[in-house]
């Protein structure tokens, strides 16, 4: 998430009641609020515009999103958004994530292994239809008719997967789902990434916070049969300075947002999920900075996870420190008591939703008997490892390929199987001694939490140390190499089974036991839960209306705001930085030091040309990437963080403070002419 909007200081969020508060809201397509954008700013986008914004927009499915800015599919999206394609393509020889990578020609444009770019094409409520599928039916039945008529719905939608994807999202918690038709492109290529240094200028200090100094922003393209796509349909290039009040919109794919929980969800995340993340992040992170201590091989290779998990601790606190706050947790603890009260004094409605606060506390009851064994063994289960995932998915893949589509596991369904496919497929580089480190953490961590004694922990170590086994598998493994997995993906079952790869077997051994957690957390958790949720969205309709967006899925959504700064605790924040202030703030060591190629283009750059802004837009986690643009449908930049007072996002949305954080098209423009001289590409960007 770079971007991702998570608040520390949450004392005066505000929270959808019976309506959105001005420039709040992440709103899918099918329900904009044009009044309420045309009320605060004098005019709102008309169908044809918001037509033309949906098809430029792209999500990429490592959980960015990103923007078409020319005729020929060249994309805009954020620098840490591509930085595992550039160390992919890099090599000890050429370090593109240090040096930066330009495509001279189209010829040098290279493949982004497993990234994926999809364009949404049509919204179609299916609620009825799965609803109706589900019926009476709770715990393991509902999981299983709501998972079977979702796969038939997708499969239905979709009948190429060569270039479509049909994915049923569920909104509200369950009160609605919408079935989502995508043209995918499974072929994309990296344009040009700018230097590390120069990209993530200020690194981790500056992370959330603004003032601003980085050119976090990088172009894709996408391709089909080997050459570039033709999308008559993109955003114009607005090489323009954003003017401080002006009306902007953001396009993207936020990940995730709990705003609609309850109070006993939310304390699950506050007592036990959100505190159990921050152990396990600053862990893993002591751990990679001591294996990359004075190492400059492996301080590349792990460059991109330690960023990601410096990113995910310090996003994670303050989401964390949210919760912990009591004046934010009143206004959360007083909006549900509204909702309930409301709820209450109509008969009707409160014999018809029963008590599914109730419900959910039940639910959350078995979660937290369920949580350290599911964590262990289901969602943290070598998370970091390429090669565990690669073996996971080829175990999981022929197990449920030979099943009933309408019976398999949603992840492993028809619709789901092609991006699974590819990014088990697409060629990366492997690097042995991280894989160790991540199989061997999770080893440990899993032995430490579970204790030896549990049979699961038995399964996996045997009497081997964590440490041994991790060091075993990888050495012996042959899953690095793209036709080995082919092969394995093509055999199904037969072939899994045959195979002697240390870790193919271990999996094969081994997954019983998190594929039981695993359904359990399905039955006893996901599915009442569902079920509470879904009456609850019931009763918010009843007693708000219908004029609410939901919480975020990373599905496409648009918000509104403007270019703005804020005032806090006496200090006013201008909205706009410049290259100057770069410049300034450069000490000559990491993370405010100039990247070399930066630093020899210092007196040809206009110091005066905007770098960075601020504006009110409401976005978290997942709009990495997303296009910010101006009312006449110009992009005038790329969203690519929020500030600290933003770190409760997932939680709630204070217009006063929360800011969203963009890099310009200035700025990537003068980047274009003076650092990275690119011709190529301005004039495309321009249509000459």
């Amino acid at each position: 998430m770079k971007l991702k909007s998570l608040a520390a200081g949450a004392a005066l969020l505000s929270f959808p009641l019976a309506a959105a508060h001005a420039d709040e809201g992440m709103w899918t397509f099918d329900n904009f609020p044009a009044a309420r954008v045309a009320k605060a700013y004098g005019s709102a986008p008309d169908k044809a515009w918001l037509d033309r914004v949906q098809t430029s927009a792209l999500r990429l499915t490592d959980g960015c999103s990103s923007s078409l800015v020319s005729g020929e599919g060249l994309l805009l999206t954020n620098h840490h958004c591509v930085v595992g394609c550039v160390q992919a393509v890099s090599s000890e020889q050429s370090d593109y994530v240090k040096n930066g990578f330009l495509a001279a020609t189209l010829a040098d444009e290279r493949k982004c292994p497993g990234q994926q770019a999809e364009v949404l094409t049509a919204i179609t409520d299916v609620t009825g239809r799965v609803l109706g599928a589900i019926g009476t039916a709770s715990g393991a039945g509902l999981a299983k008719a709501r998972d079977a008529e979702v796969a038939a719905i997708e499969k239905a939608a979709c009948k190429d997967p060569g270039t479509e994807r049909c994915q049923v999202v569920t909104l509200f918690g369950g009160g609605q789902y919408k079935l989502y038709r995508y043209r995918k492109y499974s072929d994309v290529r990296l344009v040009w990434a700018p230097e590390y240094a120069t990209a993530q200028f200020g690194g981790d200090p500056d992370n959330f916070n603004f003032p601003r100094y980085g050119l976090d922003a990088s172009f894709l393209r996408i391709y089909e049969n080997g050459k570039p796509v033709k999308t008559p349909s993109h955003l114009t290039w607005a090489a323009r300075a954003p003017v401080p009040g002006e009306l902007i919109f953001a396009v993207g794919n936020p990940g995730s947002t709990q705003r609609l929980f309850t109070t006993d969800q939310l304390a699950l995340q506050r007592d036990v999920f959100q505190p159990g993340s921050e152990l396990y992040l600053s862990e893993l992170r002591g751990r990679l900075i001591g294996a990359t201590a004075g190492d400059v091989e492996r301080t590349r290779t792990a460059a991109d996870q330690l960023e990601v998990v410096e990113n995910s601790f310090k996003a994670r606190y303050g989401m964390w420190q949210s919760l912990l706050d009591p004046t934010f947790w009143g206004k959360l603890d007083a909006n549900e008591r509204d909702l309930r009260a409301r709820v209450a004094k109509d008969p009707a409605l409160n014999a018809k939703i029963g008590d599914p606060w109730g419900d959910l506390v039940k639910a959350d009851t078995a979660y937290r008997n369920l949580f350290q064994h599911y964590v262990w063994l289901e969602t943290r289960a070598a998370a970091r490892s390429t090669l565990f995932d690669y073996a996971r998915t080829i175990v999981r893949a022929a197990t449920e390929r030979a099943k009933p589509n309408a019976d398999r596991l949603p992840a492993y369904s028809d619709g789901a199987l092609p991006l699974a496919q590819k990014k088990l497929l697409d060629a990366e580089p492997i690097y042995p001694w991280l894989e160790e480190l991540d199989i061997g953490y999770w080893l440990s961590k899993t032995r430490e939490y579970l204790t030896s004694d549990a049979p699961e922990v038995q399964h996996l170590l045997g009497k081997e140390s964590p440490e041994g086994l991790a060091h075993r598998l990888v050495s012996g493994t042959a899953l690095a190499d793209p036709k080995v997995r082919q092969a394995l993906f093509d055999g199904g079952l037969d072939a899994v089974r045959a195979s002697k790869d240390p870790l193919i077997q271990f999996v094969l051994a081994t997954d019983p036991d998190a594929r039981a957690v695993l359904d359990r957390y399905r039955f006893e958790v996901e599915a009442p839960t569902a079920a509470a949720q879904s009456k609850i969205a019931q009763a918010r309709f009843a007693v708000y209306g219908t004029d609410l967006y939901p919480d975020a899925t990373f599905t496409l959504r648009i918000t509104y705001g403007s270019v703005q700064g804020w005032t806090y605790q006496g200090q006013t924040i201008a909205p706009t930085t410049n290259w100057g202030g770069m410049f300034d703030r450069a000490t000559g060591s990491p993370p405010y030091a100039l990247a070399p190629k930066t630093a020899a283009a210092m007196n040809r750059i206009d110091r005066g040309k905007v770098l960075d802004f601020s504006g009110s837009l409401d976005v978290v986690g997942g709009n990495s990437g997303s296009p910010v643009i101006a009312r006449d449908g110009s992009v005038l930049g790329a969203l690519f963080d929020g500030n600290i007072h933003s770190l409760g996002g997932s939680y709630g949305y204070d217009p006063a403070i929360n800011r969203a954080v963009m890099v310009s098209t200035v700025a990537v423009e003068e980047a274009l002419d003076k650092i990275y001289p690119a011709p190529r590409l301005v004039n495309e960007l321009h249509a000459r």
